[in-house]
């Protein structure tokens, strides 16, 4: 006798249907779509229940809500008659069960990943981007290499700290500069549409016209590499920086008619979240262009009336803006020149908060989590002269008023409606000395040098643990208190120092430099300037006296020609018999 045993089927999403809909049908061969529920289910819900019978009477949770609760966590569908016997003839097929798949979809602006809100960056690149399209063969017979939305995600990561990519933002307003830049603003918005917060940088540089603004949009363009003395260099940091900071970021510019064009303003949407939830294989940027006529501003006729209108209504049902009116609006809020970015959808930590704290310094955008601590913030008001090196890594405020060694005379970073102080921490320092440094490198940077100041900071005579070297590159600090020698106990306490050494490159994240042989030597000539100086200087400020080695040595070498000249001496008057301890040396 045949024993007829029930299936659960797993369906496959009918492409005819809502997102959200799913089909049941028969199985079929192969099986690996056949979950077979054995007598193994059964006597394990009979031991489960048994074991709920002692759970529920200590208190603790039965067996069934135990099974019920991971079953639902699986995202799998138990009906009540799931182990029931089936009627003699039944019809295995239609008694097949449905498991329903998590699913993607939309809410509030946000991707939903197996029904939970992705909204944490680390998170935001696990999902699955089905294959569809049809690789088309362009007509000039050559393929191209297409960037897939995930590659947003994963070229953002190179920013494992935050306050990183607000400083690639700013990188790109002071080198506006020498287009007519005054100031950059940094500040907090609200959202139209939902009341969510918003980051605003701004500028009043030269803006970008249609074709600038496409080339910032892309990967790799990058007209500052052959500027002198431009920050910017490899055509990425406003993807990885805007991406690192929120999921979806809406850019305003308008610039000025050169050589004889009209004056342009233009509108582009880089979304994360509008190419996830769409399936985009591409990473889609739809843009609007507009050109002076007169009093106002025209369309710019690059696309039909038809692609025109995709475009707003695209921009307006992912951004935080209801209206083309509105659009206008963030435009004329730039004089004749200038560009704005607004980040939204902006990254949360694991507990649900943003990762930027608002609330904490009204004038002032700081970092949630591990680089906040509250020991250091404590630290910092009692010891003044060391508050940058205890709060740069939380504070924006505190990281951009030494991210340049020099700041443009009349040039403004205005955080939250209040200037940023510019600051240069050899005004922390005393005892300092300057040391020229030459690099032992290739010919083409054997002409370079670096004046390295080194000192104590003020607050040296307290013994805190402050220390480490700020390196700056074409004006741009990339090592924020680079701490170098690590002592045993209390050696290098209270020595820092700052140079500019143009002659080592930074990586793309510029958080660091580029593993070479020159930054090695760097390295290890700083290691040493700062050893020079601790033991040579520890004792003014509290330290018990060091000797460096070759001190030590001498006098090594010295005591033991004392105890040979001392025992030579000893045994002739002993032969002689003189007094053995009447040595003359």
């Amino acid at each position: 006798m045949e024993v007829q045993v029930k299936q659960e089927i797993l369906e496959t999403p009918n492409s005819g249907l809502g997102p959200n809909r799913l089909t049941t049908g028969v199985a079929r061969f192969p099986p690996p779509d056949v979950i077979v529920l054995s007598s193994s289910d059964s006597d394990s819900d009979a031991e489960e229940a048994s074991a709920g019978g002692r759970h529920n009477a200590d208190g603790g949770l039965g067996g069934s809500e135990h099974k019920r609760r991971k079953l639902n966590g699986l995202g799998v569908t138990k009906p009540d008659n799931l182990l029931a016997p089936l009627p003699p003839g039944a019809d295995v097929a239609s008694q097949a069960l449905t498991v329903v798949r998590p699913v993607e979809s939309r809410e509030n602006g946000s991707v939903m990943v197996n029904g939970h809100n992705c909204k944490q960056f680390w998170k935001a690149g696990d999902y699955e981007g089905d294959s569809v399209a049809a690789w088309d063969v362009p007509s000039g017979g050559m393929d191209h290499v297409r960037v897939h939305p995930k590659f947003l995600h994963s070229n953002a990561t190179s920013h494992k700290w935050a306050l990183g990519a607000f400083a690639e933002l700013m990188d790109n307003a002071l080198d506006e500069v020498c287009n007519g830049a005054t100031l950059v603003k940094v500040d907090m918005m609200k959202s139209g549409k939902d009341g969510s917060r918003m980051l605003l940088i701004e500028d009043d540089g030269g803006g970008m016209d249609p074709d600038k603004m496409r080339r910032c949009m892309s990967l790799g363009y990058s007209a500052k590499s052959k500027v002198d003395n431009a920050i910017g260099q490899y055509g990425n940091g406003f993807k990885t920086s805007t991406m690192r900071l929120g999921a979806d970021v809406i850019v305003f510019s308008r610039c000025c008619g050169q050589n004889g064009k009209r004056p342009t303003q233009s509108i582009g949407l880089l979304s994360y979240t509008f190419l996830r939830n769409t399936g985009k294989e591409d990473i889609v940027v739809p843009m609007l262009d507009y050109e002076r006529e007169g009093q106002g501003w025209s369309r710019i006729a690059r696309l039909s009336d038809v692609d025109w209108t995709r475009n707003v209504e695209t921009i307006l049902q992912w951004s935080p803006f209801l209206s083309e009116t509105d659009l206008l609006r963030e435009l004329d809020m730039l004089s004749d020149h200038g560009t704005r970015i607004i980040i939204y959808n902006l990254w949360e930590d694991d507990e649900g908060f943003l990762e930027l704290d608002f609330d904490a310094d009204p004038h002032d955008i700081q970092l949630r989590g591990v680089n906040r601590e509250e020991k250091n913030i404590q630290m910092a008001k009692e010891f003044p002269n060391s508050r940058h090196f205890l709060t740069y890594k939380h504070s924006l405020r505190s990281y951009a008023s030494i991210l340049y060694l020099r700041i443009p005379p009349a040039f403004r970073i205005i955080l939250r409606g209040k200037d940023v102080e510019h600051h240069n921490i050899v005004n922390d320092m005393m005892m300092s000395q300057d040391v020229i440094y030459r690099p032992q490198a290739p010919v083409d940077v054997r002409q370079m040098t670096a004046a390295v100041t080194v000192g104590f900071v003020k607050d040296a005579k307290y013994h805190i643990d402050v220390q480490g070297f700020n390196v700056y590159h074409k004006n741009r600090l990339i090592k924020p208190f680079w701490r170098l020698w690590n002592a045993a106990g209390s050696d290098g306490r209270g020595v820092i120092g700052v140079l500019e050494a143009n002659f080592v490159e930074p990586a793309h994240d510029k958080q660091g430099f580029e593993r070479t042989t020159v930054l090695s030597r760097l390295e290890t000539r700083l290691i040493q300037m700062q050893k020079n100086y601790w033991c040579s200087n520890c004792h003014k400020i509290g330290y018990a006296p060091r000797r460096n080695k070759k001190g030590l040595g001498e006098e090594r070498g010295n005591y033991e020609d004392f105890i040979k000249i001392f025992l030579r001496t000893f045994c002739v008057n002993r032969k002689n018999h003189l007094d053995p301890c009447n040595v003359v040396l």
